[in-house]
Order: structure tokens, then C-alpha cells, then sequence
């Protein structure tokens, strides 16, 4: 199935979800792929010069983003922008999900200058995830904000909240914060849906879910605190992030595959 459509220069800007942690692959750039390394492969399928950038970088906060990628990105001259920002801060204790969205708000209309394409996401329904379930109805609101945003500048909006499949916890990485492979996968087949492109990426069939025990899953919550959670914590408190000294994998316009 070719995959039809009308762009030629996609940029993908943000922040690890952008960048495609929690699908390690040694073979591309940075060491992760991701949702948007897929899409850009589907979009490629249907023209010799398509040219595809990634400016994502993992724990970078709305203003950062707004600061580092924006204007590097519309450089790049792209026909369509995909854009998810705000997340690290809708985390952050005492922020507030309507000033992010009026922020994120200005850097949308500055995306949309040139006419490009955008697109937005609206983020997962974290209710099932060990501590993001706290921040659940900011994120509500806050994506609330998003469809707005998109609708009064003519943006589409890849709808993460309504994706029910994403609640299977195969789908996320074994730190519970980012999209495993499958995750990153199903998601790409999602943004695609939304852009109206065929493509030939098989849907997810999961096999039924064999139940644990209270006490293995108690153990496995242990492990995961221990090993994810308290590093996270820590860097919060010593002003750190995951992307310090971290560069966008695909700072350039180029083909998908070389």
C-alpha cells in the first residue's frame, strides 16, 4: 500500500515522547526510534525527497521547547509540524494546566506562519499509572486546553485519551513513565489515522493478560520505585533533567533511511 499525502518536510519537536524513549533501536539516531521515526517512514514511502528532523529532546519543559525547537524548526521550512509539549510541566507540583495551555498557545500560532500542517496530541489517560495517576485531572484540563488550541488554529489533534489500548500495560516502558516499542507502534498507527494516510502497520491483538499475584505485583512495585522512581525524584530536587548535555537526534532535514 503506497502511502499517499500531501507533504514533503515533516519536523517533529518536544520532548522524550517525541524523541522515542522506551523504544531503544542501537540502529537509528540517538538509539531510539518512536512514534514519529514510524510516521516518518509511512510518510517516505510516497515520495523519493521526502526530508524528516527530529528536534525532540527528552525532559525538556514547555518554555525550553519554545525557546530551542521552535525556531529551528520553522528553518527548516517544514509543510507539516507535529508538536506535544507541556507534559514535564503539568508533572511539576503548583503548575497550572491553563497558563501552560495560553503558552503552548503562542508557540502554536508561531508554528502555523508558514501554513504547515500541525499536529497535537492530547496526552494518555495516566489513572492506571503509579504516581501520574495524582496529576489526572490536570491532565484532563489540560488537554481539554489542547483541543481548544487546536480548534481555533486550524491544528489536528491525535487523541492519546480516547486510546483505550494504551491503558494495556505492555504499552508502556518498564519505567511507567514512556511508551515501550508496542506503545510507540500503536500510537503511530494512530497519528496516521488521524492524517488520513493509509499504511500497512499491523494493529496490536494482545493476548490475554496472565493475572499476578497481590505480592508479585507488590515486589514489582518496589522494584520499579527503587530503580525509576527514586533517580526521577532526585533529579527533581537537584534541578536536574534526563535531557542535560543531550542533543535532538535528527537536528537536520534528511531522508528517513540512508
Amino acid at each position: 500500500m503506497t502511502a499517499t499525502h500531501p507533504w514533503s518536510r515533516y519536523v517533529a519537536i518536544g520532548d522524550s515522547f517525541t524523541e522515542g524513549i522506551g523504544d531503544p533501536e542501537p540502529s537509528s539516531p540517538g538509539g531510539s526510534r518512536g512514534w514519529a521515526d514510524r510516521v516518518a517512514e509511512v510518510l517516505a514511502e510516497a515520495t523519493n525527497d521526502f526530508a524528516y528532523a527530529n528536534l525532540a529532546v527528552r525532559g525538556r519543559l514547555l518554555q525550553q521547547i519554545v525557546d530551542q525547537q521552535v525556531e529551528p524548526a520553522l528553518e527548516l521550512r517544514p509543510d507539516l509540524i507535529s508538536i506535544s509539549a507541556g507534559g514535564n510541566d503539568i508533572l511539576r507540583p503548583g503548575s497550572d494546566p491553563d497558563e501552560v495551555a495560553d503558552r503552548l498557545e503562542r508557540a502554536v500560532a508561531r508554528l502555523r506562519t508558514y501554513g504547515a500542517t500541525l499536529v497535537l496530541f492530547a496526552s494518555p489517560d495516566v489513572g492506571m499509572t503509579p504516581v501520574l495517576s495524582r496529576v489526572r485531572s490536570k491532565v484532563a484540563i489540560y488537554n481539554e486546553n489542547i483541543r481548544a488550541v487546536a480548534s481555533r488554529n486550524d491544528a489536528v489533534v491525535v487523541d492519546l485519551w480516547a486510546m483505550r489500548q494504551l491503558r494495556d500495560p505492555r504499552m508502556w516502558a518498564p519505567d511507567r513513565l514512556h511508551f515501550s516499542a508496542l506503545g510507540h507502534h500503536t500510537i503511530a498507527r494512530e497519528v496516521l489515522a488521524t492524517l488520513n494516510v493509509p499504511n500497512e502497520l499491523e494493529p496490536y491483538s494482545p493476548e490475554p493478560m496472565h493475572p499476578i499475584s497481590w505480592r508479585q505485583a507488590r515486589v514489582e512495585d518496589i522494584g520499579w520505585a527503587r530503580e525509576y522512581l527514586v533517580p526521577w525524584v532526585i533529579r527533581r530536587i537537584r534541578h536536574q533533567s534526563s535531557g542535560d548535555h543531550v542533543e535532538p537526534k535528527r537536528p537536520l532535514a534528511g531522508r528517513v533511511r540512508e
